[in-house]
């Protein structure tokens, strides 16, 4: 069903919440100042909750997943609601399949676990732009989240006790893990770490909700960024080395934290499900599809935008992915000249390719040195991409592309096309028909797809995509996004695969890689029975955590 133009969002919640109310009219919710307490029905209520977030779950898994926390002893969730996953344009909302709400919220009432909604607007999450939709910057002037600054904790609970000082004591996010960036170590938070504080809290009474109970995964294009000195994209998996593992698994954190809460309330009888059955693959060999300049017409089927001056994603409507920018060199450049963007201007990474040739990388906020050599009337291509919009810190009016023109030496380069590029369209509508076997594959250079077909001989099973030797890209299972990798800067290895996603006994599924720079010898994947989220080249980042002090990398992000 396509999406459909409805109420605005906020009116929609509300609907959808009402529609619950039949079911509750004779239930009711009240905070006992006077003793420091919940009273749910007029009984003292605490709540134990977890943090789960049914847009990086799919949505065949949600009732799995709720499952496995009501039976971990939590009798609440918390999670939020992004308005860029329901509205994608202005006054067309979704509420449909992966992004049914509503559907959510009755998978919960029959896991009979209570929620807490955070509806948003703004809601962080190490979500693309923090929940806020890309299209609200084609007003290029806008000064986002500008009226609520960020203020000091301390100074905020001090105020609260000021003006409140009786009420129920409440940690709305207690960290089980951490999230993780390309480029550093992968976070976990010990065990008795974990533990320690949770019982603490509840031997005070406390209601608490611990972030993330179950992490999941960033799919597509919707990973976050932070920036603190430098940009900061982060990882495809959200695993948060939480008790549930990103694949659904129970892990030795979540029995620890159902022993401490068995102490204090009832948990539900019976044992956990088993770690899901899990399969491995391969290797493949992938074949070339073609670079991605020879499939322009399919990405750009409307064809290309001119502008004297480069204009960025959200001046030509491309909210997410990839865009090239051409021009052609006025005049020779014989010797190698430095090819350069001034004022941090490529936002976020940016692949230069001269007649086709693959010619090398400039990424925001790092300095590479790239020269290049070319005939008058050389074509000039610079393939950006959108590596996840700032989702934390004030005013973050995070546009993506060319945010400055280009400098070849001393010449500010201009006339440019600017293609915005429907890869997903390409990879799901006309990479499965006659267009490969017309295709004439080149010599791979730069931004080049890939594919195979396999076929799973049994009912298959969860698994993890790993691509040894590939650098990094996006990849594609059966026309869906999986999400990115970067093998070369981990630290995350390996993509989760649920198996859903995956066609059983014999029927052929079709992988789909686009490969932004380099490509291996030998052009193979594998499919692996565990996750490597912690590469060989990074030493595993172990924080402490308490209630008083939190370390230096937990500045970086806010939920």
């Amino acid at each position: 069903m396509a999406p459909q133009k409805l109420l605005c969002l906020p009116s929609l919640l509300l609907l959808l919440l009402t529609r619950l109310l039949p079911q509750a009219h004779t239930r009711s919710f009240v905070v006992d100042r006077d003793h420091d307490r919940f009273l749910l029905d007029g009984a003292p209520f605490r709540y134990v909750s977890g943090s789960l977030h049914y847009f990086r779950v799919p949505r065949v898994l949600w009732a799995d997943r709720l499952f496995k926390m009501r039976m971990s002893g939590l009798n609440a969730i918390q999670f939020y609601v992004p308005w860029n996953y329901h509205e994608p344009e202005p006054g067309v909302y979704n509420f449909n399949a992966s992004r049914d709400l509503f559907a959510f919220l009755k998978e919960a009432t029959l896991a009979n676990l209570l929620v807490i909604l955070r509806p948003g607007p703004y809601i962080c999450a190490e979500w693309e732009m923090g929940g806020l939709p890309a299209w609200l910057l084609r007003k290029p002037k806008i000064h986002l989240r500008t009226s609520d600054p960020a203020d000091n904790m301390t100074k905020i609970f001090a105020l609260l006790r000021k003006y409140e000082p009786r009420g129920p004591l409440v940690n709305s996010e207690y960290y089980t893990g951490w999230l993780d960036y390309w480029g550093q170590n992968h976070s976990t938070r010990s065990v008795p770490a974990v533990t320690k504080g949770l019982e603490n809290m509840l031997k005070l009474g406390a209601s608490v909700n611990m972030y993330m109970f179950h992490g999941g995964t960033n799919f597509g294009y919707w990973n976050g960024a932070d920036e603190k000195g430098r940009f900061l994209p982060i990882t495809t998996s959200y695993d948060y080395d939480a008790p549930i593992s990103e694949a659904g698994d129970p892990t030795p954190k979540l029995f620890a934290i159902r022993n401490v809460i068995s102490k204090f309330q009832e948990v539900p009888l019976g044992p956990l499900p088993p770690p899901s059955p899990k399969m491995m693959l391969g290797p493949l060999s992938l074949h070339l599809d073609g670079n991605l300049l020879a499939f322009l017409d399919f990405l750009c089927p409307q064809g290309p935008i001119h502008s004297i001056l480069p204009m960025t994603f959200e001046a030509v409507n491309q909210d997410h992915g990839y865009m090239l920018y051409r021009t052609y060199l006025t005049h020779t450049v014989s010797e190698p000249t430095q090819f350069w963007v001034p004022n941090n201007g490529v936002h976020d990474r940016a692949y230069v390719m001269v007649d086709g040739v693959f010619q090398g990388v400039l990424e925001r906020n790092m300095k590479h040195n790239l020269f290049l050599t070319g005939k008058k009337g050389a074509k000039l291509d610079v393939l950006l991409e959108n590596m996840g919009r700032l989702s934390f810190g004030s005013n973050s009016s995070d546009f993506k592309g060319l945010l400055e023109p280009p400098i070849l030496g001393q010449t500010v380069l201009t006339q440019w096309l600017m293609f915005p590029l429907k890869v997903d369209n390409l990879v799901k509508w006309w990479f499965p028909n006659q267009l490969l076997k017309s295709s004439h594959p080149q010599t791979p250079s730069g931004p080049t797809f890939y594919s195979t077909t396999f076929p799973i001989l049994d009912s298959g099973g969860d698994t993890f995509l790993f691509l040894p030797g590939w650098t990094k890209g996006q990849v594609w299972i059966n026309g869906f996004n999986l999400g990115r990798y970067w093998t070369k800067r981990g630290p995350q290895q390996t993509l989760y695969v649920p198996r859903p996603l995956l066609f059983p006994r014999g029927a052929l599924n079709k992988i789909t890689l686009l490969e932004l720079e380099n490509v291996p010898l030998q052009p193979q994947i594998q499919f692996l029975d565990r996750p490597i989220l912690n590469s060989t080249m990074h030493k595993t980042y172990i924080y402490s955590l308490s209630a008083e002090i939190a370390s230096e990398p937990m500045e970086l992000s806010g939920h």
